[in-house]
């Protein structure tokens, strides 16, 4: 076993301590390499963070909407201005669907439990801060589409109050 390969390990284990005693929802894949931590949002139900310990930093990704249906200049704009903000993250599309993601990556230095905490926290504020402004933007005539039947039919809307500005008027 090389010395990067153990260092990597090593790193690992380390990762899974801190969030064992952070007391978060977190699994790891078979490797010990890749963590999911999942934390309950506000806007947006959970926020999945998956983690992979790399020979050199801990890569950060985590899924923050699809690509949006309409306004995508706008979408886009918006996110854009935000980065501006973040910390150790930056929001990216991926190259096939173009689906919105918080990406980064860290040195091992940072994996403490005071960084990994703020890498979380910056994640969660990150995507539940937008997640209801993409929704605005990229997916309007769907979310009033989405009232009209649930209203002709007579079903819930309470998951559609954030968006009451969309509901029909007639």
């Amino acid at each position: 076993m090389n010395t990067e390969h153990r260092n990597t390990r090593a790193l690992a284990d380390q990762l899974d301590v801190i969030l064992r005693s952070m007391d978060v929802d977190y699994t790891k894949n078979d490797a010990g390499l890749l963590f999911t931590v999942s934390i309950p949002g506000e806007r947006r139900k959970t926020i999945d963070v998956t983690l992979v310990v790399e020979d050199h930093a801990l890569k950060v990704l985590s899924f923050v909407a699809r690509c949006p249906e309409e306004r995508h200049q706008q979408v886009w704009e918006e996110l854009l201005r935000r980065n501006f903000e973040l910390f150790s993250v930056a929001f990216t599309i991926d190259d096939r669907d173009h689906d919105i993601y918080l990406v980064g990556r860290v040195s091992h230095s940072s994996v403490n439990e005071h960084d990994i905490d703020r890498l979380l926290g910056v994640v969660h504020q990150a995507t539940d801060g937008v997640f209801n402004r993409i929704l605005e933007l990229g997916f309007e005539s769907s979310i009033r589409q989405e009232w009209r039947w649930r209203l002709d039919r007579g079903e819930s809307t309470v998951n559609l109050q954030a968006f009451e500005q969309f509901k029909p008027r007639d």
